[in-house]
C-alpha cells in the first residue's frame, strides 16, 4: 500500500489555498495530481461499483451482476443525485483551473490490473471533523448542525475517518467537480488580514484501488486479499494568525485559538520526533492532542512519504510570523523517521509487455552464453577412436648400436596400420550396409509419403470440419455465457422484486391493520359521541321543560294581575256610574278553585308551543 501526505503550511494570507487549487488558466497541486493519475490509468479503469468501500478503510470487489444492478438501482432512484459523468461538460466555474497542458503520465503501469479512484473531502473545524461531501437534507424550520465524525484505526493500524463519504470518480473533471462541491461548504470568513480566510483545515483524500485480472484478462479476481489500496492526502492547513492583528472577537477568536493550538501541536510533534532522533530517546509523541496530528500519525511514524510546501508572504508586517514558519520548516527538514521493515512501499509495477520483453532478453542472453551445440566437436567420439588404437611406447635412441627399439616401434606402427585398415574396411562395410538400408528406407519413405499425403488430405478435411465445429462451439459457449449472465441478472432482478413485493405486502398488511384499528376507534368514538348526544339531549329537554314551566307560571301571574286590574277598573267604572254613591266596603277577591287553576295551566301548557328539539352533530 502506497500512501503519501502533501500539505501546505504558512501564515494566513500567504497563498496556501491558491497553491493547492490554483487559478483560472493555471491549475494547482490538486488538479495536476488528478490529471497525472487519470492520464496514467485511463484505459485500465474498472466500471462503476465494481470496487466498493467496506466502511473500514478497505475495498471490496463486487461481481459484474451486482455492479450492474447497483448502477440500475442508482439510476432509478430519482431522489438520489446522480454521480457526475466524465462525458459531461465541466462547470465553467472551475473548468479553467484544470490543467490544459500536455498530458503527463507514468510509464510503468501494470496492464494486468484494473483500477478505480475514490475521493473524499473533510474539514477539521474547532478540533471536530466534518464531512464536506455529506448530503444532509436542510430543514428550514429546525435546521440541524452537521454531525461530526470520529477517528478509528483499521486492521493495518492506519487512522481513518469513520463514516466519511467516498465518491467514485472516472476523470479529472469529475473529481475536481466533487472537490468544488465540498469547497463551497468549507468554513471561510473575512478578517482584517484576509478577505477569504480559511477557518478550518481541509483534507482531500484520493484513493486508488488496484486488483489483478484473471488468466483470460476479462474479469477482476473476486479476492479481497488481492486488492491493493493506495492513497494520497492533500491538506490545506489554516494559517496561523495573531489576534492582536486580526482583532478577532467571539466565534472568530475561538476559531483562531483552535487553529493556533493545532499548529502548535504539529510543531511539538515534529520537535519531539527530532529530539528522539538526535538523542536516541523514546519520548511519546503527543499525536492525540489535536485531530490533525492524530489523523496523520501513521505518516509521521514512517508509513509512506510526507512532503510540506511552505508558503511565504513577502509583506513586512508578516516578518515575525514568517520567521517562525521558516524555523519550523528547517526543523522538519532534519526529521528522519525509520520506516517499518514489514511494510514496504509499493509503486506501480511493470506490465505484461515489459515482463515479456525482459523474459525474451534473458532467454536470448542465456542462449548466447551456451552457444550453438551443432558447431561443437563431440569429444566422446574422438576419445573412443583414440582408445581403439595401440598406444605408442616411450621411444628414445641412446646407443647407435641399439637394434631393438626400432623394430619394436616398427611393429607397433604396423599394428596401428592394420587396425586402421580394419577400421577402414569396417567403415566401408558399414557404409555399404547403411547405403543399402537408406535405399530401402527411401523406398519405404516414398510409399509412406504417398500414404501420408492421402492421410493429410483426409486430415485437412477433418480439420476443416473440426474448425467449423470449434467455431460453432465457441459461438454456443458465448451464447451460453450471455444467457447465464442474463439469467443471473433476471434472478437478481426477480429477487429484488420479490423482496419489494414482500415489503409492500407487509406494508399493506400494516396499513390494513392500522385502518382496521382506526375504524374500530372511530366506531368507539361514534358510540361515545352518541351517548354524549343522548345525555345532552336529555339534559336540554329537562332544562327546556323547567324553563317552560317557569315561563307559564310567570305568564299566569301576569294574567292574574291583569284580571285583578280589570276587576278593579270595572268596579271603579261601576261605582262612578252611580251619583253620590260610595262603596262602604271593598269587595273581596274571589278565589278560584284549585281544580280550575290546574285546568287553566294545563290548557296554557298545551297551547304554548314546545321548543324545537336540539340537534347535535356527531363528532368524528
Amino acid at each position: 500500500m502506497f500512501i503519501g501526505l502533501l500539505f501546505t503550511y504558512g501564515v494566513t494570507g500567504s497563498g496556501k489555498t491558491f497553491t493547492m487549487t490554483g487559478s483560472p488558466g493555471e491549475g494547482g497541486l490538486l488538479p495536476r495530481s488528478l490529471d497525472i493519475l487519470f492520464n496514467t490509468i485511463g484505459p485500465f479503469q474498472a466500471k462503476r461499483f465494481v470496487f466498493k468501500p467496506d466502511e473500514k478503510n478497505g475495498m471490496e470487489i463486487q461481481g459484474q451482476v451486482d455492479a450492474l444492478l447497483e448502477r440500475q438501482k442508482r439510476d432509478s432512484q430519482q431522489s438520489v443525485p446522480k454521480t457526475p459523468s466524465s462525458r459531461q461538460k465541466a462547470d465553467p466555474e472551475f473548468a479553467d483551473m484544470i490543467s490544459s497542458e500536455e498530458a503527463r503520465k507514468f510509464e510503468n503501469v501494470d496492464e494486468d490490473c484494473c483500477y478505480s479512484v475514490f475521493v473524499s473531502y473533510i474539514e477539521i473545524y474547532n478540533n471536530y471533523i466534518y464531512d464536506l461531501l455529506e448530503d444532509a437534507q436542510f430543514d428550514p424550520i429546525r435546521p440541524k448542525a452537521p454531525q461530526s465524525k470520529i477517528l478509528r484505526e483499521d486492521q493495518n493500524h492506519n487512522m481513518y475517518v469513520a463514516g466519511c463519504t467516498e465518491v467514485e470518480v472516472k476523470s479529472t473533471e469529475e473529481a475536481f467537480e466533487v472537490f468544488w462541491k465540498g469547497q463551497k461548504k468549507r468554513r471561510i470568513a473575512n478578517t482584517e488580514l484576509n478577505r477569504e480566510s480559511s477557518r478550518s483545515h481541509s483534507v482531500f483524500t484520493v484513493k486508488l484501488a488496484q486488483a489483478p485480472l484473471d488468466a483470460d484478462g476479462d474479469h477482476i479476481l473476486q479476492d479481497k486479499n488481492q486488492v491493493n489500496v493506495s492513497q494520497l492526502c492533500l491538506v490545506d492547513l489554516a494559517g496561523s494568525e495573531r489576534t492582536s492583528r486580526t482583532r478577532a472577537e467571539g466565534s472568530r477568536l475561538r476559531e483562531a485559538g483552535n487553529i493556533n493550538q493545532s499548529l502548535m501541536t504539529l510543531r511539538t510533534c515534529m520537535e519531539v520526533l527530532r529530539e528522539n532522533q538526535i538523542c536516541g530517546t523514546n519520548k511519546m509523541v503527543p499525536y492525540r492532542d489535536s485531530k490533525v496530528t492524530h489523523l496523520f500519525k501513521n505518516y509521521f511514524d514512517g508509513e509512506g512519504k510526507v512532503r510540506m510546501i511552505v508558503c511565504v508572504n513577502p509583506k513586512a508586517d508578516d516578518y515575525d510570523e514568517t520567521m517562525l514558519v521558516l524555523r519550523f520548516a528547517e526543523v522538519t527538514q532534519e526529521v528522519e523517521v525509520a520506516r517499518p521493515i514489514d511494510r514496504p512501499i509499493c509503486g506501480l509495477a511493470a506490465g505484461r509487455r515489459h515482463r515479456n520483453r525482459a523474459f525474451k532478453d534473458e532467454l536470448s542472453s542465456r542462449l548466447d552464453e551456451r552457444g550453438d551445440p551443432n558447431n561443437a566437436d563431440d569429444p566422446a567420439l574422438l576419445k573412443q577412436l583414440m582408445e581403439s588404437l595401440p598406444s605408442l611406447p616411450n621411444f628414445e635412441l641412446v646407443d647407435p648400436a641399439d637394434d631393438q627399439s626400432l623394430p619394436r616401434l616398427i611393429e607397433i606402427l604396423e599394428r596401428r596400420h592394420r587396425v586402421r585398415q580394419m577400421m577402414a574396411q569396417q567403415y566401408d562395410q558399414t557404409a555399404n550396409t547403411l547405403k543399402s538400408m537408406f535405399q530401402q528406407f527411401d523406398g519405404q519413405i516414398n510409399a509412406k509419403e504417398t500414404f501420408l499425403h492421402a492421410q493429410r488430405c483426409k486430415l485437412s478435411e477433418k480439420e476443416k470440419v473440426i474448425l467449423s465445429q470449434k467455431t460453432e462451439l465457441e459461438r454456443l459457449e458465448k451464447k451460453s455465457k450471455t444467457l447465464e449472465y442474463k439469467v443471473d441478472i433476471l434472478q437478481k432482478t426477480t429477487d429484488m422484486y420479490e423482496q419489494d413485493k414482500r415489503s409492500l405486502r407487509q406494508e399493506l398488511e400494516t396499513r390494513d391493520q392500522r385502518l382496521q384499528r382506526e375504524l374500530t376507534d372511530r366506531k368507539r368514538m361514534e358510540q361515545r359521541m352518541q351517548g354524549m348526544v343522548t345525555d345532552t339531549k336529555f339534559k336540554w329537554e329537562k332544562e327546556c321543560e323547567r324553563r317552560v314551566n317557569a315561563k307559564q307560571l310567570e305568564m299566569q301571574n301576569k294574567l292574574w294581575v291583569k284580571d285583578e286590574k280589570l276587576k278593579q277598573l270595572k268596579a271603579i267604572v261601576t261605582e262612578s256610574s252611580g251619583v253620590g254613591v260610595f262603596p262602604t266596603e271593598r269587595p273581596e277577591k274571589p278565589e278560584r278553585p284549585s281544580r280550575e287553576r290546574d285546568h287553566n295551566v294545563g290548557q296554557m301548557r298545551s297551547a304554548s308551543p314546545s321548543p324545537p328539539p336540539l340537534r347535535l352533530s356527531s363528532m368524528g
